[in-house]
């Protein structure tokens, strides 16, 4: 049998076992924050839907996964899955039997799985409402026990046993309405070579600097590889999705992330990612909130992080752009940057604003306690920061720039002069003219200008930056403030991509040691916790999703730049 492939190995629990460019993954988890007893068969396809559940004939058994291949064990009796490209998955067992049973027991004409005998070739499919999906199941070797449930309507119980008396292997294919019959191109143990290979040359593309200083390096590299989707349904081209738990969609900010930590040694996936939400722009310029499989969400937006995004991305290129790429980028940002120009300033206001805190990412941050209409400072700052990179990119193609420096220079001095109370910025709402200020690490964020802050403000956010760091790192609502709530989304608890903005603006300002120190320990924090979509500010501990890809991206963003500065001394 297979000896242990290389690679880091993590619990299913919090990391699911999956492939570069499946739509589907083995985990135990079936819905938001809904842990199974067993591993199913999850697809994403349509959303995040239970399948197939997975149990072995002896109870107890463990669940070992390494970026290759997912082992269950009793003894010295165990079950192995591996997979053979994006749509088929090879399962085989040694002295250990497996069920394999539609995750639903009721079939309606609107929901459930159906299980019947293909006669074209005597493969078992189970056929998912949910997925619009079937899933093929073709005995490879051994013989299969029992069967129950074929062709069965209504509550029944469908499902196929192989014994453990002996050897047997099998494939489970994902597909739409017909596929050839499976034939095996590789022997399992060349598949789990094969796997090892391709996730060994990813890891040296996307983190070819890391060593004993960044011991997460490798793990944070297969939440991204085994996140990523061929292109199907809405996402028209290959995705990283936030999750393969139930974040399973593409949020028009965390994308962002995951293209700058591509971009050095993935550069067209990195490209890919980047573009992801402006493929559905709509007519007024606006992003979607979110792309999934089979949805695109325009009720709420997300912040024009864009522009910081896309200079990130090209430093770090390994080739620049073509001119066509490039012009039609620029059409893009000018587009989402004249959205936020025109469709939401008030009539004589030069600020833009927020309908909702979903709009700035921060759903339930404190700065929207009292009114959700809001002019902030974060979305002034990055919209500054997104109109000088089209100036610049504006001179790059040989059009007029003067509009987008005159509109940076038009919002940032309205930042200051209507938000800057002298240690923190404000928010303001447009209909009434009330400022508020909140303890919320939002009303910082403008350190993300770095150095286009006159240096008393962007010392006096330092100080304020500060004040927001705990052993773990950068809380979102300092520990001894009124709101703060340890799993309290933005009201608490640490987050990657603020961390990351920060870090950047602090450095880019000169305030080098601070910046140190935020990059320090939230590398730290997930070289304990992994990579959860957020963490206690005072424990540490993962919170909501566990395995989301813009955290991975961060700590690969950082710890780059940590070798970087370490083997260079800068």
């Amino acid at each position: 049998m297979t000896v242990a492939s290389p690679g880091p190995e993590f619990p299913i629990q919090d990391i699911p076992f999956s492939y570069r460019g499946s739509w589907f993954n083995l985990s135990p988890v079936v819905a938001e924050k809904t842990y199974a007893d067993d591993v199913h068969l999850v697809s994403h396809q349509t959303g995040l839907h239970p399948v197939l559940r997975l149990t072995p004939a002896v109870a107890g058994t463990t669940v070992v996964a390494t970026p290759a291949l997912l082992t269950w064990r009793s003894g010295a009796d165990r079950i192995e899955a591996v997979y053979d490209g994006p749509a088929a998955l090879r399962i085989r067992g040694h002295r250990l039997g497996l069920r394999i049973a539609a995750a639903a027991d009721t079939l309606t004409p609107f929901s459930g799985t159906y299980l019947y005998l293909d006669p074209t070739d005597g493969s078992h499919v189970f056929t998912s409402y949910e997925t619009g999906r079937r899933y093929r199941i073709t005995l490879l070797s051994g013989a299969l026990r029992l069967t129950n449930g074929v062709e069965a309507l209504g509550t029944a119980d469908r499902f196929l046993d192989l014994g453990g008396e002996q050897q047997w292997e099998i494939v489970i294919e994902e597909y739409a309405t017909a596929r050839r019959s499976y034939i095996p191109s590789a022997t399992f143990d060349e598949l789990c070579r094969h796997r090892s290979s391709e996730f060994a040359a990813f890891v040296d593309a996307v983190a070819p600097w890391r060593g004993a200083e960044t011991p997460a390096a490798e793990l944070a590299a297969y939440v991204l590889w085994s996140a990523t989707v061929s292109p199907a349904g809405f996402l028209a081209r290959p995705a990283v999705l936030m999750s393969k738990h139930w974040m399973d969609k593409v949020w028009s900010w965390d994308h962002c992330f995951n293209a700058i930590a591509l971009a050095a040694g993935e550069p067209e996936l990195a490209w890919h990612q980047f573009h992801l939400p402006f493929d559905h722009q709509d007519a007024a310029g606006a992003l979607p909130d979110s792309v999934a499989h089979s949805e695109v969400l325009h009720n709420y937006v997300k912040p024009p992080i864009h522009g910081w995004a896309l200079r990130q991305l090209r430093r770090r290129l390994p080739q620049p752009p073509d001119r066509a790429a490039l012009a039609e980028t620029y059409d893009r940002l000018a587009r989402w940057s004249r959205f936020w120009l025109d469709a939401r300033r008030a009539p004589g206001h030069d600020l833009p604003h927020y309908q909702h805190g979903n709009d700035s990412g921060w759903d339930n941050a404190s700065t929207f306690d009292h009114d959700r209409v809001l002019q902030t400072a974060d979305l002034a700052a990055f919209l500054v920061s997104q109109l000088r990179c089209l100036a610049d990119l504006a001179v790059e193609l040989g059009e007029p720039a003067e509009q987008w420096s005159r509109e940076a220079d038009r919002v940032r001095t309205a930042l200051l002069r209507d938000l800057w109370d002298g240690e923190r910025f404000a928010a303001r709402s447009p209909l009434t003219g009330q400022r508020r200020a909140s303890r919320s690490l939002l009303d910082l964020m403008p350190i993300a200008l770095g150095a286009d802050l006159p240096a008393p403000v962007s010392t006096a956010l330092a100080r304020g930056v500060e004040a927001h760091l705990t052993t773990h790192g950068l809380a979102t609502e300092p520990p001894d403030s009124a709101h703060y709530v340890a799993d309290g989304y933005w009201r608490g608890p640490i987050w990657a991509p603020s961390t990351v903005l920060v870090e950047d603006g602090l450095r880019r300002a000169g305030h080098t040691s601070i910046a140190d120190d935020v990059s320090r320990r939230f590398l730290a924090l997930c070289e304990k916790s992994g990579f959860a979509e957020n963490f206690d500010a005072e424990t540490g501990a993962g919170l909501r999703d566990r395995a989301y890809t813009w955290t991975a991206s961060s700590y690969l963003i950082l710890a780059a730049a940590q070798e970087q500065r370490r083997t260079t001394g800068g």
